[in-house]
């Protein structure tokens, strides 16, 4: 099954290029549609202004979101109108606290969301939200793109975060057009655990698997020599000349990720390449 409908979610015009151009470029390969979700984002909490104040400040804070999402979809329209992709916009005001749910009912309906990345310098809490709503809310696997905007529809290179999770299995059956136009799939296993259902032989039935798919792939072994397992993938990715990496999203609660850091969060805080995630 290859990729048809894609979507972007746009919040943010200093984030909006590299996620519209790896979707536009997806898009034109795979003869796909290309829909862009623009949106002005209300990031007050009036319930914490003083009385009679509410009115006024949500006035305010809905005009200037309009605005927003104005200018978002107007930029968005000229930079898809400039691609051969076939293309669509649509745009919305949204608060914060309830962007989930709008998010998630458009994620839905798309094989693929295709998003910046959201941690780094200047970025809002939109775009973690984001990121959350689609894989949640909307159940759909999300690519998320350095700042380059740079993918390939048939990536050389593709590493698979193998850890027997339902979650990583979740993100290989998602990431299957990319695998199968891979020139190869290293499957990577970190530590694999010594009396694990597959301690004889790590990520054996997962390329046996892949390989009825036509995917040629191997199995890479490695000792968490780094105090992260993100670290260790991502100077694995700069090693083997990676062009993407698919992993499960969220093994542990996001409530304990967001406060002690986890495998998901601190790979999209670094990740030099796209990863294709999945929950």
């Amino acid at each position: 099954m290859a990729y048809k409908s894609l979507l972007s979610v746009i919040t943010d015009l200093r984030f909006a290029d590299a996620p519209l151009a790896a979707m536009a470029a997806l898009a034109e390969a795979n003869d796909a549609h290309a829909e862009a979700l623009c949106l002005g984002v209300d990031r007050t909490q009036t319930g914490y202004y003083y009385a009679g104040a509410n009115a006024m400040v949500l006035q305010e804070t809905l005009e200037r979101a309009h605005a927003e999402a104005k200018e978002v979809q107007g930029h968005v329209n000229d930079f898809l109108g400039r691609t051969g992709a076939r293309w669509s916009s649509d745009s919305g005001v949204v608060q914060l606290a309830d962007i989930g749910r709008h998010v998630g009912f458009h994620a839905r309906f798309a094989d693929l969301v295709v998003l910046a990345r959201p941690y780094g310098k200047d970025r809002g809490p939109e775009l973690e939200a984001v990121v959350e709503s689609a894989l949640f809310e909307g159940s759909a696997p999300v690519l998320v793109v350095p700042d380059t905007g740079a993918v390939k529809a048939a990536p050389g290179t593709v590493l698979v975060a193998w850890n027997e999770s339902a979650e990583a299995m979740n993100a290989v059956r998602k990431a299957m057009p990319f695998l199968q136009q891979a020139e190869n799939v290293r499957i990577v296993v970190i530590d694999p655990p010594t009396h694990g259902p597959e301690r004889s032989d790590p990520g054996g039935l997962l390329g046996q698997m892949l390989a009825r798919h036509g995917v040629k792939c191997e199995i890479d072994v490695l000792s968490k020599t780094l105090n992260r397992v993100s670290d260790v993938l991502n100077r694995h990715a700069t090693d083997t000349d990676a062009d993407m990496v698919v992993m499960g999203a969220y093994g542990h609660s996001r409530f304990r990720e967001a406060i002690l850091g986890g495998a998901t969060r601190n790979m999209l805080e670094k990740a030099a390449v796209p990863v294709l995630l999945a929950h």
